[in-house]
């Protein structure tokens, strides 16, 4: 439920999450993460509707999302923001990327892209690089499809709170990357670039399943002159075989009618273990522990951690 924000702005947090299911205990520990840092730092915790892709969507997950949010006995800052109200925002900033002569029409689709790019081998997932073709203008007889970011040679490094120092080169390893789907939707990059400007974000504490997209999420940033926050990966929730949880993995959905062990179990995925028998004692006593004790550096510096079954 929305909260009474503090006093305190130097710290502005956000849990994004996109409405295709109920939460999971991979998308639960991003949110205990997110809220425990912001809180423990006396600042503000936004939650945002990543709800650009309505084909994508599972009906009254955003609902479920936010009531198993209070159920875990988190508070967020004012009215939860919908990405699916911010069209007009997204436009403009396109239209700025655009009159800079820093996006281009591409008329590939991604099976022509995946049969001629390129991949960069030392990504964890071997990432399609966009090899070019519509950069100096559409081939003839193509028609707009999408729309493109020019990165050149661009080389983009940040330091996170857990995963250390990063570094890209958006040409190499990424290539020019969407910013308005074929479909005629805003990117995510576009569109969570944009979200976080204008709600003054300081803070990103998230999965490391989005490390990958920082960089350009980074770069995005210095186009359109806004500022860049910090950033925190935490690592991603694992099954046995090493899949992110996930809806498409077919992740169990946390039971919101008995909070207290699985907010200890996820508070303990990022290093911070309650008391033996704390689990017992409601979620409020956890979340005074939690933000009483957290810190940064017990968090496990890894991508990925397995969850036992």
């Amino acid at each position: 439920m929305p909260a009474t924000p503090p006093a305190s702005t130097l710290y502005r947090g956000r849990f994004a999450p996109s409405p295709t299911g109920p939460l999971h205990f991979g998308s639960l520990v991003a949110a205990v993460g997110s809220h425990a840092d912001a809180r423990a730092s006396g600042g503000v915790w936004l939650v945002r509707m990543e709800d650009l892709d309505p084909l994508r969507e599972s009906p009254g997950a955003s609902d479920a999302i936010l009531r198993a949010l209070e159920a875990f006995g988190m508070e967020w800052d004012g009215p939860c923001l919908y990405q699916s109200t911010r069209m007009e925002a997204y436009r403009e900033a396109l239209d700025r990327l655009a009159s800079a002569a820093l996006t281009y029409p591409c008329g590939c689709t991604r099976k022509e892209i995946a049969d001629s790019a390129l991949r960069f081998e030392s990504a964890p997932a071997r990432e399609v690089v966009y090899p070019g073709t519509c950069r100096n203008g559409l081939p003839p007889g193509r028609a707009p499809r999408s729309v493109r970011l020019r990165v050149g040679e661009a080389q983009i490094e940040f330091d996170d709170a857990v995963q250390g120092h990063c570094r890209q080169q958006l040409g190499r390893e990424v290539g020019d990357f969407v910013v308005r789907r074929a479909d005629g939707h805003f990117a995510y990059q576009l569109a969570v670039v944009v979200d976080d400007a204008d709600q003054g974000i300081t803070d990103i504490v998230r999965g490391a399943d989005l490390l990958a997209s920082t960089a350009r999420q980074i770069f995005l940033q210095r186009c359109l002159g806004v500022p860049t926050p910090r950033y925190c990966h935490l690592p991603v929730a694992t099954d046995a075989t090493g899949e992110k949880l996930s809806k498409q993995t077919r992740a169990a959905p946390v039971d919101p009618d008995h909070p207290g062990g699985t907010l200890a179990h996820a508070l303990t995925f990022v290093g911070h273990a309650p008391p033996a028998g704390m689990d017992r004692a409601g979620t409020g006593a956890l979340w005074e522990w939690a933000i009483a004790n957290w810190d940064r550096a017990r968090i496990p510096r890894a991508r990925a951690v397995p969850v036992p079954d």
